[in-house]
């Protein structure tokens, strides 16, 4: 420990649903209606989006909103939202843009994803949302953007996926 500096615990509990079984529940239904189940609460979120506190908003045909508190759990050692944060909430988001256009039977993958940081975030931001809209449908491989915005309407991150898609 550093001279002149009060170390301070914190405790945050996180508990989780059983993943398996929500991707079993899941794929008796095409990708919007299993997204829109999660965001009712008939189907648990997966276990990163309770560990990270990600709140899962909006699902529509192509496009996927969710939303972050940001609190100092998420920082890295310089005292900012750590990146993998950010690129975790954007892999997310256009990777859900994408399940929210697949019937019943097809899934996804993350492929690559390519990530952006504009600026800073802290916790004086509050609650940030993310948004994913998918690009390009293809037969093999779908495309995808995203953005996280402040709550003061700025950009803070953009990213962009590639996503290979399958029948099940």
């Amino acid at each position: 420990m550093f001279s002149g500096i009060s170390a301070v615990s914190r405790t945050r509990i996180v508990s989780w649903s059983d993943p398996a079984a929500a991707a079993a529940q899941a794929q008796t239904m095409s990708g919007l209606e299993a997204l829109l189940a999660m965001i009712e609460g008939r189907i648990s979120a997966p276990p990163i989006i309770e560990l990270l506190g990600i709140k899962m908003l909006t699902a529509e045909p192509g496009r996927v909103t969710m939303g972050l508190q940001i609190g100092e759990h998420l920082y890295n050692p310089i005292g900012s939202v750590h990146g993998g944060v950010a690129a975790t909430l954007l892999d997310s988001v256009m990777g859900c843009a994408v399940h929210s256009s697949l019937p019943i039977g097809r899934i996804y993958s993350t492929l690559e994803i390519k990530i952006s940081y504009l600026r800073p975030m802290t916790q004086a931001l509050g609650m940030i949302t993310a948004e994913g809209n998918v690009i390009s449908l293809g037969r093999k491989a779908d495309f995808a953007e995203g953005r996280i915005t402040g709550p003061d309407g700025k950009i803070y991150a953009t990213g962009s996926t590639t996503c290979a898609v399958w029948d099940l």
